[in-house]
């Protein structure tokens, strides 16, 4: 596997265009609260040395409701993208009674996906928001809800992490197999130096991995998206927040951030896998 080359200002301008969609936000259920008619567009000034975003959110009559608009010449360090225009921004440092969260965002062709995951003062994830977006003038070509049936296989994924503190990226293979057993949902995951073992019990819309150390809730979201996040920030334990793609039958994409023990902020995987 190649390492990366480009530079992530490079990488983020995979997402020029004009974006139509939704903002859906959910409850912590995955329970639909609110759909919101969206338009985001980023458009590349002085020869995309600056990037202006535009983000309009519409009324049911059509009409805007709310307009942000936003324009910059460099990438903060809460943010990082990969090659193919995927990124995640988000809190840098969690800790106790302050807000947290973070938003993990995937390009393909023109369509995006975007998660954000946010948890309340008192650590508990307190609610999510899907954006469904495509490039104006193309199809809005929607997935269904992800199902517990597409996930079940064994998936052999190509990973790249990326380091908050710019050290040179890591590119690796992985496996993971999924089995089902009756209400309950077996994982086995493989990379390098890792096998990871894990099982969830099977609800109506999600899967709730209650026998390690801190539970964790994987909601099965519309347009084939997962979301995957502890219920509460563990304290001292290194935890992750990830967003899932189930880009097409067979073919899914995950996002990981990644935290350590003392709630720093550490890394973004991207895993594309393949189901043999």
């Amino acid at each position: 596997m190649t390492q990366p080359t480009r530079s992530q200002w490079d990488n983020l301008l995979c997402n020029l265009g004009d974006w139509r969609g939704s903002f859906t936000r959910l409850s912590p259920q995955g329970i639909v609260k609110e759909d919101i008619p969206t338009q985001v567009t980023l458009e590349g000034l002085n020869q995309n040395q600056t990037i202006r975003q535009v983000i309009r959110h519409f009324s049911e009559a059509g009409e805007v409701s709310q307009e942000k608009v936003l324009e910059y010449s460099s990438l903060n360090r809460s943010t990082l993208f990969f090659e193919d225009g995927a990124f995640s921004q988000g809190s840098i440092q969690f800790g106790p009674f302050s807000e947290f969260g973070a938003e993990l965002g995937f390009i393909r062709g023109d369509r995006r996906l975007r998660l954000v995951q946010l948890f309340d003062t008192h650590s508990s994830l307190s609610s999510l928001t899907l954006i469904r977006e495509h490039r104006a003038s193309t199809e809005a070509a929607e997935r269904p809800t992800l199902t517990v049936e597409q996930l079940i296989g064994e998936w052999h994924g190509e990973a790249t992490t990326l380091y908050s503190d710019w050290r040179s990226p890591d590119c690796y293979a992985s496996q993971l197999i999924v089995q089902r057993e009756g209400d309950r949902l077996h994982q086995k995951l493989i990379a390098p130096n890792l096998e990871l073992n894990s099982s969830a019990q099977i609800q109506p819309n999600l899967l709730l991995f209650d026998q390690g150390s801190y539970p964790i809730q994987v909601l099965l979201l519309p347009d084939g998206a997962s979301s995957n996040t502890p219920l509460a920030i563990p304290k001292g334990k290194p935890f992750f927040l990830e967003a899932g793609w189930l880009v097409q039958p067979g073919l899914r994409q995950r996002l990981i951030r990644s935290y350590d023990a003392q709630g720093g902020w550490v890394s973004l995987t991207l895993v594309t896998e393949h189901k043999t």
